[in-house]
């Protein structure tokens, strides 16, 4: 069990009045290391018992909000210390957890924890557990716990950082190191027929602007007519009249005109000798 929860930080620790009471994603500790029965509270004149249970981030269905950053064994008369919490109880009825000794946690959220309690272990009184610290003796048991650093994921490069100036002024919007986006005007004046101007708006883009995997090789470049037709426009004529003298070929009369057969090429490629093909 204690391996199974190395790799993730605990976060929650509690009593169960039976292994059977822990609720779904606890993990009661029914042993010690010696391999005896982890009971506590069971002996003269007490019946019943309690053991300890442990949840790790692991085992949550949901992302936990809180992990395990130190835990503490205080005696009865001990003040609870600032940002500490008595561990939870799963009882059953008419049970109950001596109040001699208690253990209490600090819970810190997830993302701002850095050292934090990745296992807890049981032993007799006088075992010595590696790599784990001792937190204090409850009945006849030792409580040892593992505490260690948490690894964080690292942050991913930003994909703007080595962009140069003037690769980003190609895109309708970029951001910079400062995380700030810098948006161009939604209407742009791209050219200029007549004495009239053509605006393109930002939402008429063809193309996805919004990274640099969708700049196009044709932003930034300005649509403008041939002086032949732009001669030809005056004020009050339909703008799409002076393309009806335009001759549009079919699909067979391009390829046709500009069908080439490789033939020159794949006569000088079958005289290259077999190693240079």
């Amino acid at each position: 069990m204690a391996a199974q929860l190395e790799q993730s930080p605990l976060s929650g620790v509690a009593w169960a009045s039976s292994p059977g009471a822990a609720p779904f994603g606890w993990t009661p500790i029914t042993s010690t290391l010696e391999g005896a029965t982890a009971n506590f509270g069971k002996g003269f004149g007490q019946k019943s018992g309690y053991v300890l249970c442990i949840t790790s981030t692991a085992a949550s269905e949901t992302s936990p909000g809180d992990v395990v950053a130190d835990v503490q064994i205080l005696s009865e008369k001990t003040p609870l210390p600032t940002g500490y919490v008595y561990i939870r109880e799963f009882l059953e009825p008419k049970t109950s957890i001596s109040k001699k000794k208690r253990i209490c946690v600090k819970l810190v959220p997830l993302g701002v924890a850095e050292l934090v309690v990745f296992d807890i272990m049981l032993s007799g009184k006088s075992k010595v557990v590696p790599c784990y610290m001792k937190i204090g003796e409850i009945s006849s048991f030792a409580v040892w716990c593992k505490k260690g650093h948490l690894l964080k994921p690292k942050p991913l490069p930003n994909p703007f950082q080595n962009i140069s100036p003037a690769m980003k002024g190609l895109s309708l919007e970029t951001t910079g190191l400062d995380n700030k986006k810098t948006e161009f005007s939604s209407e742009k004046s791209l050219t200029r027929i007549g004495s009239k101007h053509v605006s393109l708006k930002r939402d008429d883009s063809i193309y996805d602007t919004s990274n640099l995997y969708g700049i196009s090789a044709m932003d930034g470049v300005p649509f403008a007519l041939h002086p032949k037709f732009e001669s030809s426009i005056t004020t009050g004529t339909n703008a799409f009249s002076i393309f009806t003298d335009l001759n549009i070929k079919s699909l067979a009369d391009i390829e046709q005109e500009y069908d080439y057969a490789f033939v020159v090429e794949r006569t000088a490629a079958a005289r290259l000798p077999p190693s240079i093909c």
